[in-house]
C-alpha cells in the first residue's frame, strides 16, 4: 500500500506464501496507550498470528507488540488476544465465509494510517505443500525470463 498518509509497520510475507488470499479488508485494533508508542516504533511481529470471531467479535490472537522501553508498570502483555474493530455487516460476513466455505483470517500487515493504526485482515485457503512448489517454480522462472531479457537488451 503505497497510498497517501499510509506507513507500513509491520507485514506477515508468509502468509501470501501459506494462503491463497481470496479478499482484503481493513480492520481497526483496540491497543493500549504504550502499545501504540511500540506500534509506532515498529516493535511488531505478525508471524503465526490469526484471527477468529467468538461471540459476534474478531479477536487477533499471536500478534506480538514488544513492550514499549519507557512504559514501566503500563505496558501489557506481548502476546495478549486483541480485539479488532469492524462493522456488523462486515463481521456477518466474515462468520458466512469462514463457517460455509472453510475459509480463515489471516492479518497481512500493521500499518499506520493517518495516525490510527489499522491491520489488513485477508480471507484465506490453505495451501497444500503442491501449490506452494508451484509458485516456488512459477516465481523462479519469471525471474528466469526477466533475466534473459535484461541480457538481450545489453
Amino acid at each position: 500500500m503505497s497510498k497517501e498518509g499510509i506507513k507500513v509497520v509491520s507485514q506477515n510475507k508468509k502468509a501470501r506464501h501459506d494462503y491463497f488470499i481470496e479478499q482484503t479488508l481493513e480492520a481497526g485494533i483496540v491497543l493500549s496507550g504504550t502499545e501504540v508508542k511500540s506500534v509506532r516504533q515498529g516493535k511488531v511481529n505478525l508471524k503465526d498470528s490469526y484471527a477468529a470471531i467468538e461471540h459476534g467479535e474478531v479477536i487477533l490472537y499471536g500478534m506480538h507488540i514488544s513492550p514499549y522501553e519507557q512504559g514501566s508498570i503500563f505496558n501489557k502483555d506481548p502476546l495478549r488476544d486483541r480485539k479488532l474493530l469492524l462493522h456488523r455487516y462486515e463481521i456477518n460476513r466474515l462468520v458466512g465465509l469462514v463457517q460455509q466455505k472453510g475459509l480463515t483470517l489471516v492479518p497481512l500487515q500493521v500499518y499506520l494510517k493517518r495516525g490510527k493504526v489499522k491491520i489488513e485482515l485477508g480471507v484465506g485457503k490453505g495451501k497444500k505443500l503442491y501449490d506452494k512448489r508451484d509458485d516456488i517454480a512459477e516465481r523462479d522462472a519469471k525471474r528466469e525470463i526477466d533475466r534473459k531479457l535484461k541480457e538481450s537488451y545489453r
